[in-house]
Parts: C-alpha cells; sequence; structure tokens
C-alpha cells in the first residue's frame, strides 16, 4: 500500500480514533466500535474500509460478525516519514533551550538603562500627545 493512501487514511479523526480504539483494546467488532461513535454504522462502516484499503487494519468474520484488528506495519513508513522532521523539532527546542538559559543568566535591565530610554515628555507610546 502506498504512503499517500495511509496519509490519507490517516487524515481523518474518526479513523485516528478507531486506530487507537484497536491499539488500547484489541480487536472487536464493527458494531462495538461503531457503538463508540455519534455517527451511522454504515458511515463507520466506511471508515473501516478506508483503513482496511490502506492497510491499517485486518477484517475477518466471525459468523455474521466483521471483526477487525490493527495492522501497524504501514504505520512504520509514516513513522520513517516523519523521523527527520521529528530531528529537525528536537533541534529546534534544544537551541530554544539554550536560549532561554542564556537569557536566564543575564542580569535584568531598568527601563532607564535600555537603549532607547524612557518616552520623553510629551511622548505618550511612541504617539505626542494631542495626535493620538
Amino acid at each position: 500500500m502506498s504512503a499517500d493512501h495511509v496519509f490519507a487514511a490517516l487524515a481523518s479523526p474518526a479513523r485516528r480514533e478507531l486506530l487507537r480504539l484497536l491499539l488500547q483494546e484489541g480487536a472487536q467488532p464493527a458494531g462495538r466500535l461503531a457503538e463508540r461513535f455519534d455517527m451511522s454504522r454504515p458511515s463507520v462502516s466506511e471508515h473501516l474500509k478506508v483503513l482496511r484499503d490502506a492497510g491499517l487494519v485486518a477484517e475477518s468474520r466471525k459468523g455474521r460478525e466483521r471483526h477487525y484488528r490493527l495492522e501497524a506495519a504501514p504505520l512504520m513508513e509514516v513513522r520513517d516519514w516523519l523521523t527527520p522532521y521529528e530531528r529537525f523539532w528536537r533541534d529546534r527546542l534544544a537551541g530554544l533551550g539554550a536560549l532561554l538559559d542564556e537569557l536566564e543568566d543575564e542580569p535584568e535591565v531598568e527601563p532607564e538603562d535600555q537603549p532607547w530610554g524612557r518616552p520623553t515628555d510629551g511622548m505618550r507610546d511612541g504617539v505626542e500627545d494631542g495626535d493620538g
């Protein structure tokens, strides 16, 4: 299955919730899954079909019931695709942390010690009296 199908399947919050339920609670019948949603059973079945077509769930029949279980292998491709972005953000956040640590170590500067000084008489927030 292509990564595009997997990403398209993951785009829906309802489908992500179905995957979460299957991950946390294990395989279960479509009817039990449908009970957890505020939508019709056919709508839940359509979401399960999209997940099945993307290879994210497997379906088996037990009598009249269709049981679904998580198939996590396609998620490995998504993880591999996301890894460089995770590194990017980890590096960015580490840089932000270092900057914040530096700022903590600097002494506080009083407003009158700032290079731009204090507003002059007759000036208010950069606007002369009478202009604003």
